[in-house]
């Protein structure tokens, strides 16, 4: 299957802040995905689109956005009130361009726990789920779970995808995670891929190999919570 190309759109945050987004929307697909990216790296980093295009390739409909500061060329990222309102604002966006297939919601690291406050503090409207690409849940091997405490505050459909060798989520407290918050929760680890899912050469598997069971996973979770 061809993917499909990516269309460049603008979201329109707030009164003075615009940011850009990329749409990739196969035929007939069967699910769409808001997918917000990492702290450090923008919509247009590699991971982001091997991730957009691969999940169009097996029929999963994708926006990618910006944050404002990534927009404007910062390296701190913006103040949680805002970046909240940004996802607020993509979700909007993809409901409208994709009325007819259950959405979600979620992201890369930094991305994907703004999308999961963003929810916690009020739901995400025609959001079913959340799906998270290497959910961050402590500094940098300083393991802990404050982090995670704002997702017992909502009841959703979950998918965690994690790397047994993320130094920003230890794999014991990311199962302690998980497991309190019930059976609608689904985690995948994958053996010895990073917090960029990135695996050593003596792991037996590539890069590639890595993302392709990733992606793999994501669809059928995918598929598995749509209505249709």
């Amino acid at each position: 299957m061809n993917a499909p190309e990516h269309r460049r759109l603008t979201i329109h945050v707030s009164e003075t802040d615009t940011v850009s987004a990329l749409l990739c929307c196969p035929q007939d697909a069967r699910a769409g995905y808001v997918f917000a990216h990492g702290a450090g790296a923008g919509m247009s980093h590699p991971f982001m689109a091997s991730v957009s295009t691969g999940l169009a390739e097996r029929g999963i409909a994708t926006l990618r956005y910006q944050f404002p500061y990534m927009e404007r060329g910062a390296r701190r990222p913006d103040s949680p009130r805002l970046a909240h309102a940004t996802v607020r604002a993509a979700v909007a966006l993809a409901a409208n361009l994709m009325p007819h297939v259950p959405l979600f919601a979620g992201g890369k690291s930094f991305g994907g726990r703004m999308t999961s406050q963003a929810h916690a503090e009020s739901p995400l409207p025609a959001v079913c789920g959340l799906v998270f690409f290497g959910f961050p849940l402590h500094p940098a091997n300083k393991p802990s779970q404050e982090r995670a405490e704002h997702l017992s505050h909502f009841r959703c459909p979950m998918l965690f995808l994690q790397g047994t060798r993320d130094a920003l989520a230890d794999v014991a407290l990311i199962r302690k995670v998980t497991g309190r918050l019930g059976k609608s929760v689904t985690t995948r680890l994958f053996e010895d891929a990073d917090h960029s899912f990135h695996v050593r050469g003596r792991s037996g598997y590539t890069d590639e190999q890595v993302r392709d069971s990733m992606l793999d996973a994501a669809a059928e979770w995918f598929m598995l919570h749509t209505d249709r």
